[in-house]
């Protein structure tokens, strides 16, 4: 039985997608039963790495929806509109969706979720979070029966490429993104990289899975590494850690008060940290991703490999075909729903407020090169009830010096309390960098 697929997008990973449908030997034998039967695309004259009959080719979405020999429409195309418009008339054909396109589910997920679930068809996502990495499945099956107390990562291959290169050169932040951009790993715009935007988005659908529930994406406190200051990743070094832009949804309580008895709060943030290098993510480099899941009673489980790019992508969105593909010859077309998005509002999510958030931090001051300056920044650490872990002056020159400061876990009202007061200090010029730790 051969089973038509419809792509929307010939882009990076929509050549990669065409490319294993049109080379199935030894691969899984369902393989041969997918046909590629027609690819929209934006410009049918530009020059593609592989070739396709013309006559399969549209520069009309909405025609490949339509046709009635596709079967499944798989969604590459990427950004808000018309991709989600596109989905959503899919599904309302009958037609299972598969898409990687993790923009649109952070923030419409549960109006496909609805969609599908009155049509009785599968959205399949595994390709959205972590490219090749098998990691939705897994938190919303093989994970399911625990109680999930964090869900942490390297989800964001452009980033943790030019934080490596820091690491080990030394290297400037604008410098290795310009590197980054000539070798393909930055987008000519990388703001959705580097501000964690991209992270935000994987994120905020991790933690749904995770946790049972949609997460408002506007709520996501978000923080890239576009202001990084390369000697915070030296002195990171010099008192033992790395900094990676880490995404990180945390369980703070259940029943929450803003929601009903079965609700949950969490913690849900995207944030350059600092990690201590013994730490299971500490040696994810390169563009590789990684995602930590630590839960009752599994414990920790770690999710390792490379996070983006035509061959990783394309590996997890074929998959997802394959997974329906095989449904339809068990149970039929229409086979159920996927449980991703029927198990979209089992729980209510709620996330805490900011200010009230517990976590350890890395702050460092610039100040003058006296006496009685570190003493005067503890003390005001202490008026605020803040503990501090270690204090020392790591450079010092022509009567400035620069005092890094790494706390004990804090709430962060109480942090910026003592930072406002230490700010007013005789002798403190700045808070030159402000950074978490764990």
């Amino acid at each position: 039985m051969t089973i038509g697929i419809g792509l929307l997008g010939l882009g990076t990973v929509g050549s990669g997608v065409a490319a294993i449908l049109a080379s199935p030997q030894g691969r899984h034998p369902l393989v041969g039963d997918l046909v590629l039967e027609r690819v929209a695309v934006r410009d049918l004259h530009r020059p593609r790495p592989l070739t396709l009959p013309p006559e399969r080719l549209t520069t009309d979405p909405e025609a490949v929806i339509d046709d009635p020999k596709v079967d499944i429409v798989v969604e590459v195309m990427g950004g808000l509109e018309p991709a989600r418009s596109l989905i959503l008339r899919a599904i309302a054909a009958g037609k299972p969706v598969v898409t990687a396109n993790k923009a649109v589910i952070a923030r419409y997920g549960q109006e496909i979720a609805a969609a599908a679930a009155r049509q009785g068809v599968y959205v399949l996502i595994e390709a959205a979070v972590g490219g090749g990495i098998p990691i939705i499945e897994p938190i919303k099956q093989s994970l399911g029966g625990n109680r999930i107390q964090r869900v942490s990562g390297i989800i964001n291959g452009t980033t943790n490429y030019i934080l490596s290169r820091m690491a080990d050169e030394g290297a400037a932040y604008a410098d290795v993104l310009a590197d980054a951009q000539r070798l393909g790993y930055a987008e000519a715009d990388p703001a959705a990289d580097v501000q964690g935007g991209d992270a935000a988005d994987k994120i905020a659908i991790l933690a749904g899975l995770a946790y049972g529930g949609p997460v408002e994406r506007a709520g996501i406190a978000t923080e890239g590494i576009d202001r990084l200051d390369a000697r915070d990743v030296a002195y990171a070094a010099q008192l033992g850690f790395v900094v990676k832009l880490l995404a990180v949804a945390e369980r703070v309580r259940d029943d929450a008060p803003a929601g009903p008895p079965d609700g949950v709060s969490l913690d849900v943030r995207v944030h350059p940290t600092l990690l201590p290098k013994h730490h299971p993510l500490a040696g994810v480099h390169g563009v590789n991703n990684a995602i930590l899941v630590e839960g009752d009673p599994v414990g920790q489980v770690m999710f390792f490999g490379p996070g983006a790019g035509a061959g990783p992508t394309a590996s997890a969105v074929v998959a997802d075909i394959l997974n329906i593909a095989g449904i339809r010859q068990v149970g039929g077309p229409q086979a159920g729903l996927d449980p991703l998005l029927a198990a979209s509002s089992w729980r209510h999510c709620t996330l805490v407020d900011g200010s009230m958030s517990l976590h350890r931090n890395y702050v460092r001051f610039s100040t003058r090169d006296e006496a009685g300056v570190i003493g005067r920044i503890g003390t005001c650490f202490g008026a605020a009830e803040v503990s501090i872990q270690s204090i020392v002056q790591l450079d010092a020159r022509e009567g400035e010096a620069e005092i890094v400061v790494i706390t004990h876990e804090v709430r962060e009202d109480r942090f910026r309390e003592a930072l406002a007061a230490i700010e007013a200090l005789e002798g403190v010029e700045t808070v030159a960098a402000c950074l978490r730790t764990l």
